[in-house]
């Protein structure tokens, strides 16, 4: 059995929708799988939008994008569902879920105030309506369906926007609703991204929720696969609107791809990573343009890794725009113990995340994101020594499993960015990335100097062009 989880650009439109009905109902030629689809591409953004419009009173705002989001789906509808009582059910579902974001918008303006909760209330109405259509056009095209909600099934805390499920609940429940249903050879299809507390309150899990989501439904179902069909043929070697020659990597290990989401890869989100490495559970990441291409796998599975093993060193370079490097001096630091924590604390208390490190004697180097927190910091860290900040820098991430270990790596690098200005650069810290800090404006250049040392030579094209089996 499949997870399969289609992104917002993979349903976004009707020929979107109709090609993923298509992969989807191939799959079904071997199992019934679990569809996990994300609101339709830009829905959310209205969504956040209404919501906002709403908080501020400016309901006729809100209402006219709550008019183009029905509309949106009564098209998709117009052309995917002909059936007549099934096409005016859907209709109804349509209408009705837009009366709800309505009545939201409404009592949210009446109230003056836009809650956690509420916002996580108007973030669920995408996913709702996405698989009700998509749900019904597969009916429509005469193949078993059901529609699952994902409330009944993912249960949460109540931390609004950012919720985490009581797992073992969950398991229970995927197991109860979703697992006869694929038993009797019907497709599931249900939401990513939204979850409910106990009580039955609407919650949405954040950024990258609806990968989560698939993630956690195949462990929970014990599933053979989990497939991330996305807009792009799987993991790149690099963004390719920074080199257009980038290629698409087929094989990597669970390792590399949490390690490059963390890094600024925006293909995955580093949680999807988590529950498929406990059940040992292989992901495809997989173009839903191109669906005949192969993409990506990541896997820990021995065989499929030596099946595709090379002689290069770097599987991808990713790239992390918006930050800065704050420079902290103080001779205070000199042999003292304790100080660095002190630092780091400052950060913490402020919730500022910080990516690398560099250190000397009575001097530290550290890049963070760009934040109204951030000066907060600065006044505090002034008061321990001198501060300097170096804006608009970006963090360039080489990663590679065993590259720590392996000789003239540095070299490389540092003859590749001969004509760039590296600002910081850090090896140590983990056996697979070698990170380095230049210059925003620097970006395109030392990333296409950087693809063409490490992705030009004959070494390396095993690992592009062997395609993984995905079967």
């Amino acid at each position: 059995m499949a997870v399969m989880k289609f992104g917002g650009t993979s349903i976004g439109t009707i020929t979107a929708m109709k090609r993923a009905i298509d992969i989807v109902t191939a799959e079904r030629m071997r199992t019934a799988p679990v569809v996990v689809l994300s609101a339709c591409g830009g829905v959310t953004n209205k969504l956040i939008e209404i919501a906002e419009s709403a908080g501020k009173s400016e309901v006729e705002k809100a209402i006219r994008l709550s008019g183009e989001i029905r509309a949106h789906h009564l098209e998709l509808v117009d052309i995917l569902v002909q059936e007549p009582s099934r096409r005016e059910s859907v209709i109804t579902a349509v209408m009705t879920y837009v009366s709800e974001l309505e009545e939201l918008i409404k009592g949210v303006d009446i109230v003056g105030e836009l809650t956690a909760r509420s916002y996580d209330s108007f973030c669920s109405f995408g996913e709702l309506l996405s698989t009700t259509v998509f749900c019904q056009a597969l009916l429509d095209s005469g193949y078993e369906a059901e529609w699952v909600d994902m409330r009944r099934v993912m249960i949460t805390d109540d931390t609004f926007s950012m919720a985490r499920p009581f797992e073992e609940i969950c398991s229970k429940n995927a197991r109860e609703a979703i697992q006869p249903l694929l038993d009797s050879g019907k497709i599931v299809v249900t939401q990513g991204f939204i979850g409910a507390t106990k009580e039955g309150k609407t919650t949405t899990l954040g950024r990258g929720g609806s990968d989560y989501t698939a993630a956690l439904l195949g462990a929970w179902l014990q599933s053979d696969e989990i497939q991330i069909w996305t807009d792009v043929d799987g993991v790149m070697t690099c963004d390719p609107r920074l080199v257009p020659e980038a290629k698409s990597i087929r094989v990597m290990t669970f390792t590399e791809a949490a390690e490059l989401s963390y890094l600024g890869a925006k293909v995955l989100h580093p949680d999807t990573i988590s529950p498929a490495v406990q059940q040992n559970i292989p992901v495809y990441v997989l173009s839903s343009h191109h669906p005949e291409s192969k993409g990506t796998v990541i896997t820990s599975n021995p065989a499929t890794l030596e099946g595709t093993s090379y002689s290069g060193l770097v599987k991808s370079i990713a790239v992390k725009k918006g930050q800065c490097i704050v420079n902290f001096r103080s001779n205070r630091m000199l042999g003292r113990y304790g100080f660095m924590a002190e630092i780091f604390s400052i950060f913490a208390r402020a919730g500022v995340s910080v990516d690398m490190v560099s250190t000397s004697e009575v001097s530290v180097s550290l890049t963070v994101s760009r934040t109204a927190s951030l000066e907060a910091v600065l006044d505090e860290l002034r008061n321990m020594g001198e501060v300097e900040i170096e804006p608009d820098v970006a963090t360039i991430s080489i990663v590679g499993d065993n590259l720590r270990t392996s000789k003239g790596v540095a070299g490389r690098i540092f003859t590749a960015m001969k004509e760039v200005n590296i600002r910081m650069i850090s090896q140590g810290a983990s056996e697979i990335n070698v990170g380095l800090v230049v210059e925003e404006n620097d970006v395109p250049k030392a990333v296409q100097a950087l693809h063409h040392e490490f992705f030009s030579g004959n070494d390396t094209s095993s690992i592009f062009e062997k395609p993984a089996d995905k079967r």
